[in-house]
């Protein structure tokens, strides 16, 4: 029968392009993700587990009654989980202690043990998660070694799967391919089936501050590795996986940059995903600026955003960590997703009209905005109210004689210790985006917002 799999891996792949319209700007470059969460098992790392698992099976290195074992910040345990439920193979993974519970909890879930090892040791220690699952594979009887990080097998799952298919979907009109690097295998291969296709298209890595690839690639050299609070992409060794020659570029981001770009896509677009998926679009719309109108970027978000409901987009694990500082908050925080079309009036409207509008939607005041939905004023209910009352302004007449310039115009990154300054003045915060009425924030907006927020120690 027509849309059934024979199993769940079966439905791994054909993952969306969704394009993104909030966070890029008008005159830049269009900008893709890749839903790479909207795989079965959660993230890109489903492509390269069936695919490395399925190689073993083929050369007889995997067979039944084997044992895998790997090393996982997460999601190729996941991935290597469910592969396993399917064809019958118990696991065991060790995970860094930074990764989320639920990532654990996940793992545990598919049946799998989860062995935790200390983050800030050297790859080299012999109580990293690296040491710990090869001394594991060694030391258990029939054991097969994933080996995620090194195995060219990780390059070729993307190579034959994700890099051509993003090639379909756009029928080869890609300008741009912009991947968070970790153990490299997603850029390697798709940059490479890219670069085969058409040498101009621009691979760019994303690595975290902390995470030795900016290093590599600019200098040649590993720098100092250090930890740092995103999963899934940067490493502290260089790995067989990753091929640096496909890039053309290696840009850097913090911690920050991660998880803002990701709960922004999250409350701006309707995308929940991690926060390497941030970090990724932050750099993609980095290049869609420089790149321009015409031009594609297409960004990989490898994971979705449940698996860290506990960490960034916990306002509490934000703040503790110092990645939301209330002193230093904007509009666009205290708004989060309540943008859009507002309702507004013209010029020329008969008063009656507005007045129902406003009746209709509780508005106490409408933005006024020209031909082109340029918000040009404001229209107040108690002005509307004293001209009608004083006879100076019948129903139907057209509210022209009661519009007020514009006042309180504000911008999404206004900090939001400017508005009580606007309120002062009796006014409400007009938001715009160039020049068009997004959102209106009052009073009672901003003492709603304050009253939600964590008490602060």
């Amino acid at each position: 029968m027509r849309g059934i799999y024979r199993n769940v891996l079966d439905a791994i792949g054909d993952t969306p392009l969704v394009q993104l319209n909030r966070v890029v700007g008008r005159h830049d470059a269009r900008v893709l993700a890749k839903l790479e969460f909207m795989n079965p098992g959660g993230s890109v790392k489903d492509r390269m587990a069936l695919h490395i698992i399925e190689e073993a099976e083929r050369s007889g290195e995997l067979k039944p009654g084997s044992v895998i074992v790997e090393n996982t910040s997460g999601n190729t345990g996941v991935a290597v989980a469910m592969a396993a439920a399917v064809k019958g193979y118990r696991c065991i993974f060790t995970m860094p202690d930074k990764m989320s519970k639920e990532k654990v909890d996940t793992l545990k879930g598919l049946g799998a043990e989860v062995i935790v090892t200390p983050t800030n040791v050297p790859a080299d220690s012999p109580e990293s998660y690296y040491e710990t699952a090869k001394r594991l594979a060694r030391e258990t009887p029939n054991a097969f070694y994933v080996n995620q990080y090194h195995t060219k097998d990780n390059i070729e799952a993307h190579y034959l799967s994700t890099g051509p298919e993003i090639w379909r979907q756009l029928d080869g009109k890609i300008d741009a391919f912009v991947a968070g690097i970790g153990t490299g295998g997603t850029m390697s291969g798709a940059g490479k089936f890219f670069k085969e296709k058409n040498p101009d298209v621009k691979n760019v890595g994303v690595d975290p501050i902390g995470s030795i690839y900016h290093s590599m690639f600019h200098t040649g050299k590993p720098s100092e590795p250090h930890v740092y609070k995103v999963e899934g992409i940067g490493e502290d060794m260089v790995c067989g996986a990753m091929e640096l020659e496909v890039m053309d570029d290696v840009r850097q981001v913090d911690d920050k940059t991660c998880f803002t770009w990701g709960r922004r896509l999250a409350r701006e677009e309707g995308i929940f995903a991690g926060g390497s998926a941030g970090g990724a679009v932050a750099v993609a719309v980095q290049l869609a600026r420089e790149l321009g109108k015409g031009k594609i970027v297409v960004a990989v978000l490898s994971d979705g955003g449940r698996a860290y409901i506990s960490k960034m987009y916990s306002d509490e694990w934000m703040r503790d960590n110092g990645f939301l500082d209330d002193s230093k908050a904007t509009v666009r925080d205290l708004l989060g997703p309540r943008r859009g079309k507002v309702e507004s009036a013209a010029r020329l409207d008969r008063a009656a009209d507005v007045v129902d509008r406003m009746k209709r939607f509780g508005y106490s005041q409408l933005p006024i905005v020209d031909a082109t939905g340029a918000c040009v004023g404001m229209v107040h209910e108690v002005d509307l109210l004293d001209a009608i009352v004083g006879g100076k302004l019948k129903l139907s007449d057209t509210i022209e004689a009661v519009v007020h310039p514009l006042q309180g115009a504000v911008k999404l990154d206004t900090p939001v210790a400017e508005l009580p300054k606007i309120f002062g003045q009796d006014n409400v915060a007009v938001v715009l985006e160039g020049a068009r009425c997004t959102a209106i924030v009052t009073k009672i907006d901003l003492i709603d917002w304050l009253g939600r927020r964590p008490a602060r120690a």
